[in-house]
């Protein structure tokens, strides 16, 4: 779905990227310091305090300790994100109008379209829409000064449209390994330095944050889907390319959900923690090849 709307952005469009630029370096500055380490009061000696110390009763052996709790706290703690998000009562509004179009439209249109197109169609189209993305990474590997992995775009390129059929195949992965660059234009400016701003849910393309909403902007102009005319006919190819990524989701985000107490946070954690991992470039399980965690929002798929 965010394809599909990325095509409909109006044509002055830039000048609000320029607008939102201004408001993500303002928002920069807006993440969470570090904790400091607050110097001691006390300006006695060690043998003054120890023998104010109250004199404590040994501890019973078999009296559990509360080392582990404290341990799994401190461990909730670091998977817990620092983005801030003050729009919280907007954004709920936003996750609920999500859910319901989710729900009630796209997953069962997608169920339709799974039960008619076997899955070999299914994943031949999911890899030609991605091939066709490969302009979008590659521009950000070089923007991010990644020439490695910016050859490794072109050559998947070249073989899977050559030997790959246009790109409905992917030998550049199957058969020799070059697995692509997942780089988009909001990891690139957290890589020069931009915070995330704060936390948002867009209308109909799920979670994000200022600085990853930029990036979509920019990236919408280095999707080739964008300038196929008419219109029309390109808002159905990108509206093809979203249903067909729901397809591969199936029954994920309902599991979410169950599994948790606020499905919102839930959402939210999921998503800052797979993008703070896509910047750090650790190892992420497969994606669907349309750059979000599985599972991760209504109206999220492409």
């Amino acid at each position: 779905m965010r394809a599909c709307l990325r095509r409909v952005l109006p044509r002055d469009l830039a000048r609000l990227g320029v607008l939102i630029v201004v408001g993500i370096v303002v928002g920069a500055g807006c993440a969470t310091p570090g904790a400091r380490t607050t110097p001691s009061a006390s300006g006695k000696d060690s043998s003054q305090s120890s023998s104010l110390s109250p004199v404590t009763a040994p501890s019973d052996a078999n009296t559990p300790s509360a080392a582990p709790f404290d341990e799994l706290e401190a461990e909730l703690a670091q998977k817990q994100t620092s983005v801030a998000d003050p729009l919280e009562p907007v954004n709920r509004f936003m996750f609920g109008v999500n859910d319901f179009v989710f729900l009630w439209v796209l997953e069962p249109v997608a169920k339709g379209y799974a039960a008619v197109v076997p899955k070999p169609a299914r994943m031949g189209i999911r890899n030609f829409f991605h091939n066709l993305t490969t302009p979008e990474r590659l521009v950000n590997c070089l923007l991010q000064g990644k020439g490695s992995q910016a050859g490794t775009e072109l050559r998947r390129f070249g073989i899977n449209t050559t030997l790959g059929v246009l790109g409905l195949g992917d030998p550049a992965r199957d058969r020799w390994g070059l697995r692509p660059a997942e780089e988009d234009l909001g990891q690139t400016l957290a890589v020069h330095g931009f915070g995330d701003g704060l936390y948002l849910v867009l209308p109909l393309m799920g979670p994000s944050t200022l600085r990853d909403s930029v990036g979509m902007i920019g990236d919408a102009f280095l999707d080739p889907v964008r300038y196929v005319e008419p219109e029309a006919v390109s808002i159905g190819i990108s509206a093809t390319s979203t249903v067909n990524s729901a397809s591969f989701r199936l029954g994920e985000y309902e599991s979410l959900k169950a599994a948790t107490v606020d499905p919102y946070v839930a959402m939210r954690e999921a998503y800052l923690q797979y993008r703070k991992k896509q910047i750090r470039d650790d190892a992420l399980p497969d994606s669907g090849r349309d750059g979000l965690p599985p599972g991760v929002g209504p109206g999220a798929p492409n």
